[in-house]
């Protein structure tokens, strides 16, 4: 049976290539393939269109001028770019050829020198980078701290003066360190500890630095640090309930620090408190409740300290919301399209909040907010050449799990022309605590409005901005809860006429991945296929070979493998362990560079597979790392391409 379908997939991709007559995509020099035919050029002609769009994400404000830097890709890169005012072109800072400057790159200029800018990257693609300096005046870019950084650096409030973590000394152990960029001779390791800790804020005087220390996602702490001796006091207790602090302010003159937190609750809200004598109190009220899901920080208090701007969590979308500091009134922002707004940043001496906006019509652009006149200005206007407007909106859906437990997820459906049951592509997303919203779906949108596919992001047991107590839901031995809420979502998929519970697809990138697999296992019946990317297939091996700075994070989050318990535990819900049981057709994709999980993960699967029999495509690429995967605009086109190819061949026919 095997030989036969790999016969009529040949023929159906192949097609009148057979004859010599359809030219075939040739696959980036990077890229390693088994068990995947050639793909017809013809697919790539079809997508084509809908991945020619661009984005904006805002990175920083000049610190003298009204001038935005911000990241986007003009060619087949991301690249750091300058924009002078609203609506003005783009003037690119980068010139980085294979490997662009990543999208959440950390920018900041020095507040003493507006010349001055720090980004971090890594040339060879490393996930720990190093400290680079931008010179305004002359375009020069150099090198300003080697380290191996995770973390946001920050600038003491009167500049000249950088913190910033590093894992250089050992590997593991995220230390905090001092610098002044323009003289790398003043770099000092300010403090050397155990696990990892983040630099959060200078006092006016910079006498003291706040920083956190990340035992894990799910429980952090607060110190104050003295730069000239290294002396730690800590600034949020560590008896009694685990939370989350995150994203420490210190006001203007340095005598209140506010901070993001789940306490009380398990709701993230605002708190703040007098750094002499700490007592917490909240800022944000109950059912305000901070969305914690989006990128950069979402809070941020303005430069005379007066004004809080806010993130609210809205389920699929959020709003932005002013808060008065000393009334602690909020006031929504009318914004110009209904979205999910993130990366807010005041503009020095100002009352203008800029901030990234994204829509499901729109990829992602930058605007800015007059706090004062409440107007609102768009400064980046972003390509896009498919008009979402052809598609339904997306619906919120909702389904109880095995346990009464309600998951929800988002449904994208297909133009009205497509009629009859829709074959699903369900994409799960990675973490586990991410969180999947209405949003431009890019490439995506091939599936929806070319192949009349309906596209389902489930945010299962684990997934962020539900709550603390639904966060941890998977934690541990609870694991097998998120693999079952896929399970309900299937019987939901069944129960629904306008879906096709016979043309199910899973996917997922690295958590996702996993979970794509192993659901695959669980319920082979009902489903097609599984792609997925960078996922973890035996958590023990996993855990134990992940990044050493991640480990403890991760163990956290799902065990600790040295138990013998939870070892076996752990193995019983690896892919690896019942290969044999992944019998539909399965595409893996996995960065060769990969250091959170690494791709030996996927070899051995792969190797298991073909040991059974198993219909088994697999693509490694050797440039890519695991948070850029794919990593560049080559081996994005052909990954799409092959999707395409996988879906057609395995899903639709």
């Amino acid at each position: 049976m095997r030989h036969f379908a790999g016969f009529v997939i040949a023929l159906f991709l192949m097609g009148a290539a057979a004859a010599g007559q359809e030219k075939m995509i040739t696959p980036p020099a990077s890229l390693t393939m088994e068990g995947i035919p050639p793909i017809p050029q013809a697919i790539a002609d079809g997508v084509a269109k809908y991945t020619q769009f661009r984005q904006a994400s805002f990175a920083a404000w000049n610190p003298v001028k009204r001038q935005i830097i911000i990241t986007t890709a003009l060619g087949p890169t991301t690249q750091l770019f300058s924009v002078d005012g609203p609506g003005r072109d783009r003037h690119q800072l980068t010139w980085y050829d294979t490997r662009g400057v990543p999208t959440n790159a950390q920018v900041s200029f020095d507040p003493a020198d507006p010349n001055t800018m720090i980004f971090q990257f890594d040339p060879d693609g490393a996930e720990m980078r190093s400290l680079y300096r931008y010179d305004a005046t002359t375009g020069a870019i150099t090198l300003a701290v080697p380290s191996k950084t995770r973390f946001a650096h920050i600038w003491a409030r009167q500049g000249k003066w950088l913190a910033y973590d590093s894992a250089e000394r050992n590997g593991k152990d995220r230390d905090l360190y001092v610098v002044q960029p323009s003289d790398p001779a003043t770099k000092r390791r300010l403090i050397e500890a155990e696990g990892s800790w983040a630099p959060q804020d200078w006092t006016p005087d910079g006498s003291t630095i706040i920083v956190n220390e990340v035992y894990s996602n799910a429980e952090t702490y607060l110190w104050r640090v003295d730069v000239k001796t290294g002396e730690r006091k800590a600034l949020t207790p560590r008896d009694g309930e685990k939370v989350a602090w995150f994203n420490a302010r210190l006001s203007l003159d340095g005598r209140k620090v506010y901070v993001m937190s789940d306490r009380q609750g398990g709701d993230w809200r605002v708190w703040r408190c007098d750094l002499a004598n700490c007592v917490w109190n909240a800022v944000t009220p109950p059912g305000m409740r901070v969305d914690n899901a989006i990128s950069g920080q979402p809070y941020a208090l303005s430069p005379d300290g007066t004004v809080l701007a806010v993130v609210v969590d809205r389920g699929s979308t959020n709003e932005l919301q002013l808060v008065d500091t000393t009334t602690l009134k909020a006031k929504p922002v009318t914004l110009p399209m209904q979205g999910i707004v993130s990366l807010l940043r005041w503009r020095p001496g100002s009352r203008e909040l800029g901030f990234a906006l994204a829509s499901v019509k729109t990829p992602g652009d930058v605007f800015s907010l007059d706090a004062s006149l409440g107007t609102v200005t768009r400064w980046t206007n972003s390509e896009a050449t498919f008009n979402a407007d052809l598609l339904p909106p997306p619906e919120i859906v909702e389904w109880k799990s095995f346990d009464g437990v309600a998951i929800s997820g988002v449904l994208y459906r297909p133009p009205p022309q497509f009629t009859g049951p829709r074959p699903v592509f369900v994409n799960i997303h990675g973490g586990p605590e991410d969180n999947s919203r209405a949003r431009w779906q890019g490439r995506s949108n091939y599936f929806l409005n070319e192949l009349g596919m309906a596209i389902l992001f489930p945010n299962v047991r684990g997934s962020s901005n539900f709550g603390r107590e639904f966060e941890k839901m998977d934690n541990g031995t609870k694991r097998e809860g998120a693999i079952k809420d896929i399970g309900a979502m299937l019987d939901w998929i069944a129960a629904r006429p306008d879906l096709d519970k016979t043309r199910v697809v899973l996917t997922g990138g690295s958590y996702g991945g996993w979970l794509a697999l192993e659901a695959g296992i669980y319920y082979n019946d009902r489903i097609r296929g599984i792609i997925e990317g960078a996922g973890m297939t035996d958590l023990t091996t996993y855990l134990q070979f992940t990044e050493a700075a991640s480990q403890q994070n991760r163990r956290e989050e799902f065990g600790d493998e040295r138990d013998p318990q939870t070892a076996e535990f752990l193995k019983s819900i690896s892919p690896l362990t019942r290969a044999k049981d992944l019998k539909k057709p399965t595409f893996i994709l996995h960065p060769a560079k990969d250091v959170r999980v690494p791709v030996s993960q996927a070899r051995e699967l792969v190797a298991a597979m073909k040991k059974n029999n198993a219909t088994v495509w697999y693509g490694e690429f050797g440039d890519a790392l695991h948070d850029n995967f794919p990593n560049n605009l080559p081996n994005l086109n052909w990954m799409f391409a092959a999707w395409v190819a996988f879906i057609k061949a395995y899903v639709l026919n």
